[in-house]
């Protein structure tokens, strides 16, 4: 396969972190093109390749077939030439705390379009830093992502915390033909608040101190909450509050974990001072599920719009990521950490329509040959 068939992603633009890698993968996976990433987490003080963005190579190689150079930790250059799309039942290991949910978002997508539903176990960290917490999948994103027509499940078996992590989830995706644009401009009333106050390997009684500081804080700023303590199953302690708001058209979900000499009511505090800030305001979604649904709104039949609490870096590099790829028109108002509305004009990807695209040349679709050439 000759070069010039490359798209080449610089990874160092934008923040420079994991997103691109992700999404620059999963738009590979769909589209059937081949890319050359370069210069990946360049701005991230351990650049290159590491172990969970390691996993989300190797998971979308394998579920895609694909020719795959660079794929070692430390790499800053990963070449990836995607096959077809096949669904089924796998198992994919971060192998460290590494986690899982953003190995299970490069996923999502790809496997949206693959020729038959999938089963998953993914291994790894549930609730890590920097990253969604399990209860926030299965709460947040994927409610909003079904309501486009995407219809998929994610179930928590066992916990995993740093440094060990070991954590398990079950994850079900069914194909989709289009997905639906949505309009999430208004978050309309407010139907509920929920939480999970939760420990693992730690006394039961710092859960519920927890519960306690998150029901009064509410309580006084006038709302009241469900919230349920648990003990976890995990590989190592570890201790985790998720509080989450159902409005009618929409969800938001603020999480905080715990550490050694972090006093429990300080880690109920940050996931309560996060939900108060957002029902202030009056936007439909918080910063990190507008920048998780841009990929699947680009995709989308049609005009999507959503307001955002605040405008982030890693939206605007998930934005700039797949304008790389697809010729959709987006529209971001708003600045750099105040509120925004953005508007993106979806391609209206049909799975039926990827094959006659590959086949016609389509700019950003490999063909058949292309897929089945792979002499480098």
């Amino acid at each position: 396969m000759a070069k010039s068939s490359l798209l080449t992603i610089d990874g160092s633009c934008g923040e420079g972190g994991g997103q691109v890698l992700r999404t620059a993968l999963a738009l590979s996976a769909i589209l059937g093109r081949p890319i050359e990433l370069v210069k990946i987490r360049a701005g991230r003080r351990n650049p290159g390749l590491q172990p969970q963005h390691l996993s989300c190579v190797k998971a979308l190689a394998e579920i895609t077939g694909a020719e795959v150079h660079g794929a070692e930790i430390g790499s800053s250059r990963l070449y990836f030439v995607p096959g077809w799309i096949t669904g089924g039942s796998r198992r994919f290991d971060v192998g460290t705390a590494g986690a899982v949910s953003l190995v299970f978002q490069a996923l999502l997508g790809p496997l949206a379009f693959a020729d038959r539903p999938s089963a998953l176990l993914l291994t790894g960290g549930t609730h890590v830093l920097w990253s969604p917490p399990a209860p926030y999948v299965s709460q947040v994103f994927l409610p909003m992502v079904n309501r486009m027509g995407l219809e998929a499940g994610w179930q928590l078996e066992r916990g995993g915390f740093y440094p060990k992590g070991g954590g398990r989830v079950h994850v079900a995706v069914q194909p989709v033909t289009q997905l639906r644009a949505i309009d999430l401009t208004n978050r309309g009333a407010l139907l509920a608040i929920r939480g999970i106050s939760a420990v693992a390997g730690l006394p039961r009684k710092i859960a519920e101190r927890q519960a306690d500081r998150i029901r009064c804080r509410l309580t006084d700023a006038g709302y009241t909450i469900e919230i349920e303590i648990a003990e976890l199953d995990a590989a190592c302690p570890g201790d985790t509050v998720f509080i989450w708001a159902e409005f009618e058209q929409t969800r938001a979900g603020f999480g905080s974990l715990g550490e050694r000499g972090k006093p429990a009511e300080r880690v109920a505090d940050e996931a309560a001072d996060a939900l108060l800030d957002f029902l202030a305001g009056d936007a439909a979604m918080e910063e990190y599920l507008a920048d998780q649904l841009a990929l699947f709104m680009a995709l989308a039949n049609g005009r999507s719009v959503v307001t955002t609490v605040r405008v982030s870096r890693h939206l605007l590099t998930n934005l700039w990521t797949i304008q790389q790829f697809l010729p959709v028109g987006v529209l971001l108002e708003g600045e750099l950490g105040g509120p925004g509305r953005l508007t993106i004009e979806g391609i209206g990807l049909k799975a039926s329509s990827l094959g006659a695209m590959a086949a016609a040349g389509v700019p950003g679709c490999a063909s058949h040959a292309d897929r089945q050439d792979r002499a480098w």
